[in-house]
């Protein structure tokens, strides 16, 4: 199963923009992901075309599997 943790922040432009991680921790906490979210936008680690980030959303790890049928 493929899973990607998706950190969604909101731009200078107040638009969403979505960060992904591929294959994140098992046992990532609420607080180890706003603290590394904090650190993006204090660090102007990230810059999107309408400015740079500006605040947290939210977060999710999205699961994604494959099930072959025949082949």
């Amino acid at each position: 199963m493929n899973r990607t943790l998706q950190m969604v922040f909101t731009n200078a432009g107040g638009r969403p923009v979505t960060i992904s991680v591929v294959d994140p921790r098992e046992d990532l906490t609420e607080t180890e992901v706003t603290a590394a979210m904090d650190m993006l936008i204090a660090r102007n680690v990230f810059v999107s075309p309408q400015g740079a980030l500006v605040d947290r959303v939210g977060a999710r790890v999205v699961s994604r599997g494959v099930s072959t049928i025949f082949g």
